[in-house]
Parts: C-alpha cells; structure tokens; sequence
C-alpha cells in the first residue's frame, strides 16, 4: 500500500521590502550623527586640556578630565546622541541606519583638522570618501 505524496499546504512570507527613509527619520538619523561628532569633539578638546593641565601642575589625570566642563559636556552630549539613535533605532531598519554613522568619519575629520589642528594626509581624506561614497551606494540602491 503505498502513500499519497504530502501537499506542502505553507505559504511562502511576502518579500521583505526595504524601508524608506522618511524626512523626519532622516533629521533624526542625522541630529544623532552630529550630536555623536560634536561630543567626541568636546571630548578630545576636554582631554587636551586636562593632560595639559595634570602636566602644568603635576596633578592627576583622572580627575582633570572628571572636572573638565569639555569633558563633562562632551559626555552629556553623547547622551544626548545615544538618546536620539535609540529613537532612530526605533523607526529605521539598522541597514539603513548604521551606514549614516560614515558621515560622522568626515565630520570628525574636518573637524579635527579644522577646530583642533590636527594634521591630515590624503589617504585619510581618500579612504574617508570612500566610506561615504559606500554610504551613498548603501542608502541609494535598493536590494536584491
């Protein structure tokens, strides 16, 4: 006595579509990325002064940067930031979100060669550019 083969009776999921970036997601994504920027730069300045300061007077490090109002502001600032990536993680498919974290690499690096002297080569500028030029691809193009 043989079997009737069984009917496979499963219903394949629709594709997933990909997401589109809204306008108030993408301020959102974007107020996340600056905010992120701006206090790794507080930061760095708040850091330069503290060794500056623990090497003038031979005090501790640790706690010139603990009661640097740089320092301290950079980190309420980066609060701030990771506030505002949860809300974006919250309306955004990371895929879409994360890769926007590359315009944080120019900004910074602007930055630091603007704000704080900082030198620069043009591989830095190169390989940078090549990040976002990745960021663009990512963001622009729809998957397969």
């Amino acid at each position: 006595m043989s079997r009737a083969p069984e009917l496979d009776t499963t219903v394949d999921p629709p594709p997933q579509r990909r997401a589109k970036l809204t306008l108030p997601s993408l301020i959102l994504v974007l107020c996340s990325v600056g905010l992120a920027a701006t206090g790794q730069l507080m930061l760095k300045t708040g850091m330069r002064v503290a060794t500056e300061r623990a090497a003038a007077d031979g005090g501790s490090l640790v706690i010139k940067a603990a009661t640097s109002p740089f320092v301290i502001f950079g980190l309420m600032i980066f609060a701030v930031s990771a506030v505002t990536w949860l809300a974006t993680l919250s309306r955004v498919p990371l895929s879409i979100a994360y890769p926007f974290n590359a315009l944080g690499f120019i900004a910074i690096l602007t930055a630091s060669s603007i704000l704080l002297g900082e030198k620069t080569n043009v591989w830095t500028w190169i390989g940078t550019s090549v990040v976002v030029a990745g960021l663009i691809l990512v963001v622009t193009t729809k998957p397969t």
